[in-house]
């Protein structure tokens, strides 16, 4: 076997963190991985429903035991503040315990149907759903233990095994989920990470010929390639693709500007806008944008920016030099269209800050007609544009190829007619928590419409589970 590589990671908080050295997968590992997989699944597949949900949930108890080291590790890893870290981390273990107890509620997809109505014979029918065998997750590095283990304990308590390709920004997480499934009990092979980039290793995982299916969270691009893959091959595999967003918020004239401004405040550069759920557009009536515009700067210059582990910082850096990078470009081609920029507009160099790639929330106001309004930026970033009437926002906010998220802010007669109209997975209300982010499991199911989701089916949602399976038809005639 050929030397192993390991690349060098360190934190974007602090350049001069070194967070470890970790291995670099390659074509061939992803051979092994996925040879290991199928080696294990009939054992996994014929394992008692209710043993692998006991493992599953000895992985969701391992990771709360374990939710202030993991958390600290993801916030040092990809940038996020202390709440926001402890969140998904915690998250991630109610993905463990509500999949169980979803597939059990189930009857783990196994129903008797009616005989056949035949005079001479009893024919007995049954709907079965099993396995596909292999399972492909594809994370990215924003939430590097949720979206992993999210998917990952779908697959598994459905019956599939798992071979986990993470981000190479963020291989810690990974690592230490993939401790927390070891620890748990899970067999060997049945769980198999790796850790490399998306061109060689995600595209070998992704167009094997043993893997049955493939759950892939990141951009638009990359998902629509892997759907064509999956229905291109000898056999059409499913893929669960969840392809980011443009989210907009509509702001109306009957709304409450105060909780509006706080909400859109903490969704638009909450993490830094490096969501999918980020808020990135905002529509507000033209008669009260002056007002919403003032709060929504007075709250922006109250954010404490700097290293996330520090409870005082609520906003930490984005995720890598490349990240900066295209905020600078993003931030200059906004100038070049005579934007004005109501604040931010900045990278921030000062002292310990320019060690790491901060970058100052930036609120614009630029012509509709500008790429940015159909751009996934994911940094620190909202285009605030003004409207004649809520409608018009409608019509903007829909007329986008993305669908994930979306919110409104307006008098409570308007709520049916927003929640009936607009084209989004998921939508939130006069919602100061955050105008378009913070999903929970088992509170909000999480998935996107149009460009942003391939199935229709939400995270954590009632028919997330089945589509790790395919239905067997039975019929067995005495």
């Amino acid at each position: 076997m050929p030397a192993r590589d390991y690349a060098l990671t360190l934190s974007p908080i602090d350049q001069n963190l070194v967070l470890g050295r970790f291995a670099s997968a390659t074509t061939e590992d992803v051979g092994r991985a996925v040879a290991a997989a199928h080696e294990a699944h009939r054992g996994w597949r014929n394992t008692a429903p209710a043993h692998r949900c006991h493992i599953l949930r000895r992985v969701a108890a391992l990771i709360e035991e374990r939710v202030y080291d993991i958390a600290a590790a993801v916030a040092l890893e990809v940038g996020k503040n202390r709440m926001e870290a402890l969140g998904e981390v915690q998250e991630t273990a109610d993905f463990f315990s509500i999949y169980c107890d979803d597939f059990e509620r189930q009857q783990g997809f196994d129903h008797m149907l009616p005989d056949d109505p035949l005079p001479a014979f009893r024919s007995h029918n049954r709907s079965v759903m099993k396995p596909y065998g292999v399972w492909a997750v594809i994370t990215p590095f924003n939430y590097p233990f949720a979206l992993a283990g999210g998917p990952v304990a779908a697959a598994l308590v459905t019956g599939n095994t798992v071979v986990l390709k993470g981000s190479e920004e963020t291989p810690w997480a990974g690592h230490l989920l993939a401790d927390c499934l070891h620890d748990a009990g899970v067999p060997p092979g049945v769980f198999n990470h790796l850790c490399g980039p998306g061109e060689t290793v995600g595209a070998a995982l992704a167009g094997h010929p043993q893997v049955g299916g493939i759950t892939f969270t990141g951009s638009r691009e990359v998902g629509v390639e892997l759907l064509s893959r999956c229905i291109a091959g000898a056999h059409a595999c499913p893929c669960i693709a969840e392809m980011g967003g443009k989210n907009a918020v509509i702001v109306a004239a009957g709304a409450d500007l105060d909780r509006a401004a706080t909400g859109i405040t903490r969704s638009a550069f909450g993490m830094g806008g490096q969501k999918c759920s980020a808020l990135s557009r905002v529509y507000v009536d033209a008669s009260v944008a002056n007002a919403l515009v003032q709060k929504i700067v007075a709250q922006v210059s109250a954010i404490s920016i700097g290293d996330p582990t520090d409870r005082k910082h609520w906003l930490g850096p984005v995720i890598s030099a490349q990240a900066r990078d295209n905020y600078q470009r993003y931030i200059a081609e906004l100038q070049s269209a005579g934007a004005r920029l109501h604040c931010g507009g900045r990278v921030l160099t000062d002292g310990a800050l320019s060690r790491g790639f901060y970058c100052a929330p930036t609120v614009a106001e630029v012509d509709l007609a500008h790429r940015l309004w159909g751009r996934e930026m994911f940094v620190p970033i909202v285009l605030l544009a003004r409207v004649p009437d809520k409608e018009s926002g409608m019509s903007l906010a829909n007329g986008l190829p993305f669908g994930l998220t979306a919110g409104f802010y307006g008098a409570e007669a308007d709520i049916p007619w927003f929640l009936e109209n607009i084209e989004a997975g998921v939508t939130y209300v006069n919602r100061p928590q955050g105008a378009t982010t913070g999903a929970w499991p088992g509170y909000q199911p999480f998935g996107g419409w149009k460009g942003s989701g391939s199935t229709g089916k939400a995270i954590a949602s009632f028919y997330y589970l089945a589509q790790y399976l395919r239905e067997q038809s039975q019929t067995v005639v005495e």
